[in-house]
This record gives structure tokens, C-alpha cells and sequence, in this order.
């Protein structure tokens, strides 16, 4: 039997992005942000309120970075969600993280954390979500597998528990996609 709870912001699973910006003088600040994905083909979407420093960033720089939060960096990537960049100018470094400058945009690829979309901002659409371009895709070879390519395995990326509040790392293979399902007749 099942229960039913109403209309709530429920689904799993929910990446945990780290948005990592410059400001107009090239501070560097990053935020946790659960409510973004893939919008199109080579593009991102983000649910961004209109006063977080971020969004500010994102308008004036006109670029972004997407790391995904892992389980090594749990409390780190928690942190610069719960803490505000307009209050905290220094928490990026109070997290414990560094920044290179992307090759590709004008944003900072948090160093501690393992793959990056790097992005180029397209546009705020009419609900004021931020659309961008991802340009490049960048890893560290410590978490790619034997075929060259990223392995979840390795990278360890976390998910947010809208439900019970938490996060949780992702597991292991189950299936093939565009496979499996051909199987049935």
C-alpha cells in the first residue's frame, strides 16, 4: 500500500553541485547547489535564487564551474552550501579548497574536487534559471578507469537526500544502458 505525502521536491537522485565563480575583482567563491542538471544536449540548467553571491557572479562573469561534491569531501561541499559567499568572503579556503583558474572560462576549477563541467553562460531563462554551455569537462586521471573515461566507482560522487536531509554516496553497476531493455519482447 502506499502513502501518500503531497506535492514535495522529492527525487532521487539529486546531484550535489558545487558552483564555483569569480567575483568582479576575481575572489573566487563556490556554492552547494542540489537543484540543477542537464538541460539539453550540451547544456546545464541551475535553480539559483537571485541573491546568492553566485548568481551575482554568474551575471558579471558570465561563466561558471560544476564540480561534483564526493564522499571525500563531504563536510567541505556541505560548508560552502550553508554558508552564504555575501556574509563569508573566505570560505572557499575555510573549506579547505583551492582554485586553478579554468583554460576554458572565466570561473575556478575547485582543485580537490575530481571532475568539472566548465561552463559559459547562455542565458537566464524566463524563471530566472541560469542555462549554460558546458565547454570542456575536465578530470583527474586518479578516478578514471581502465577505458580512459570517468569511473563513478572511483569518483565517488554524492547525492542529496531531499527526504531525510542527507546525502548519499552512489552505488555500483546494476544494468546496461540501452542494452537491457532489449532483452524484453
Amino acid at each position: 500500500m502506499r502513502k501518500d505525502f503531497g506535492a514535495k521536491t522529492w527525487m532521487y537522485p539529486l546531484p550535489v553541485l558545487i558552483i564555483g565563480t569569480y567575483d568582479e575583482n576575481g575572489n573566487a567563491d563556490a556554492m552547494n547547489a542540489a537543484w540543477g542538471g542537464i538541460y539539453d544536449a550540451n547544456q546545464v540548467v541551475l535553480c539559483l535564487s537571485a541573491d546568492h553571491k553566485t548568481t551575482k557572479n554568474i551575471r558579471a562573469k558570465g561563466a561558471f564551474t560544476l564540480s561534483f561534491a564526493d564522499e571525500e569531501h563531504v563536510a567541505a561541499c556541505d560548508y560552502v552550501g550553508i554558508v552564504s559567499g555575501n556574509k563569508e568572503p573566505g570560505k572557499l579556503k575555510k573549506a579547505g579548497f583551492t582554485v586553478t583558474k579554468s583554460t576554458y572560462v572565466d570561473a575556478p576549477v575547485i582543485n580537490e574536487l575530481p571532475m568539472a563541467l566548465e561552463c559559459r553562460l547562455v542565458k537566464f531563462n524566463e524563471d530566472g534559471n541560469v542555462i549554460g554551455e558546458i565547454v570542456n569537462v575536465s578530470a583527474e586521471e586518479s578516478i578514471l578507469g581502465d577505458n580512459g573515461t570517468v569511473d563513478p566507482a572511483k569518483l565517488r560522487p554524492i547525492s542529496f537526500d531531499p527526504v531525510n536531509n542527507g546525502y548519499l554516496v552512489l552505488g555500483g553497476r546494476v544494468g546496461n544502458a540501452f542494452s537491457d531493455g532489449a532483452k524484453i519482447e
